[in-house]
């Protein structure tokens, strides 16, 4: 099982969803790096559990404790290793699920690879995971800000109900004001309520999470099989519950004729500017200095308040209810997650291509 990422700036995380704690160590921090741990902890209130009635209802404070790499207040060069501890985990809650397969969960496919799985809260495979890739992409951000980089993820669709905007004419500093985390204050009042009444109705929806990374400068990323683009898919269908990614233009460019699609170029001072964006800041896997825009679309959460047809672990026909503390939809405490892997991305090509020149 592999449970590290990255090439320069790696990421191992470690833990389960019910076990003592998760965490993460990050190796390939350049030394000097101010980290703020108030800035971490705030990045992991943003994705911790029972933050309001539209998330699960696990308490979980997310607290954490730096290990190793950090003296001062710097980071020095040497691996950084986090931890967090799980305190409000209740296995019980799973104990009807120990022989059974619960749909289009990873029970059946961690059974039938390993032989053996963790069926509480599903283990390894429990989006909880992703608090230590928060914690880390934290760091990552605090990496790229003395590059002037700056991520803004949203959330841009709940079920039907979806944000038409383009980002440009989107204030990010009102994403935080709300419960869903859509910067449009009609458009999440309409998201909020449809994902209430899913929640009262003892089913879920799925959403997309839009993201914008400003101030990327150019020459970021390999012409051919480590893109940057594909790296930022890899990273987010790396994320639980992720169906798809796009960028720039997506599957709306098939619409386009090429006269239509093509990003001109200008002049603007000493900078060199593309008048449109529909390639979303990347060209031939490069960055080419213009936003990268993406969106990522998130499935229903698998587990519902209903019961459902399914087999146990002998094949033998078997009846799954749904029980414990779960979203009914996943995209509000996910837009974090996507700006620390976007992060990761970033930090990681950022030094390799900073490696890669004489």
């Amino acid at each position: 099982m592999r449970n590290s990422f990255g090439n320069v700036f790696t990421i191992t995380t470690f833990g389960e969803s019910h076990g003592k704690g998760l965490g993460v160590v990050i190796d390939g921090c350049p030394a000097g790096v101010a980290i703020d741990e108030g800035f971490i902890g705030k990045e992991l209130q943003r994705r911790k559990p029972g933050q309001s009635k539209i998330t699960t209802q696990r308490k979980e404070e997310d607290a954490f404790e730096i290990l190793s790499g950090v003296f001062e207040g710097k980071s020095t060069g040497t691996p950084i290793a986090i931890v967090i501890y799980n305190t409000d985990q209740k296995s019980k809650d799973y104990s009807h699920i120990a022989d059974k397969f619960r749909p289009s969960h990873a029970d059946f496919t961690y059974h039938e690879k390993f032989g053996v799985r963790d069926y509480r809260g599903g283990g390894r495979s429990s989006a909880r995971e992703t608090a230590a890739r928060v914690a880390a992409g934290a760091i990552a951000k605090l990496l790229l800000g003395q590059y002037g980089v700056s991520i803004h993820a949203y959330v841009s669709q709940a079920g039907h109900v979806q944000l038409e905007k383009p980002y440009q004419d989107l204030d990010f500093s009102q994403t935080e004001t709300n419960i869903v985390r859509c910067p449009d204050a009609d458009a999440a009042e309409q998201m909020i309520a449809l994902i209430d009444e899913t929640r009262k109705n003892r089913d879920t929806i799925g959403g997309v999470v839009s993201c914008v990374a400003q101030g990327v400068p150019t020459g970021l990323g390999e012409p051919v099989f480590d893109r940057l683009h594909a790296a930022l898919g890899h990273a987010m269908l790396s994320i639980n519950a992720v169906k798809g990614f796009e960028y720039g233009s997506g599957f709306e460019g098939v619409r386009m004729k090429g006269s239509e699609h093509n990003d001109a170029f200008y002049r603007d001072g000493d900078t060199i500017k593309t008048r449109t964006n529909h390639s979303g800041g990347i060209q031939g896997g490069i960055s080419n200095g213009e936003d990268i825009y993406f969106r990522v679309a998130f499935k229903p959460v698998a587990t519902i308040m209903q019961d459902q047809e399914s087999v146990d672990t002998q094949g033998d026909s078997a009846i799954v209810s749904g029980k414990g503390r779960h979203d009914p939809c996943v995209v509000p405490r996910a837009v974090p997650i996507v700006e620390a892997m976007c992060a990761l991305v970033l930090a990681d090509y950022l030094l390799l291509n900073r490696s890669s020149k004489i």
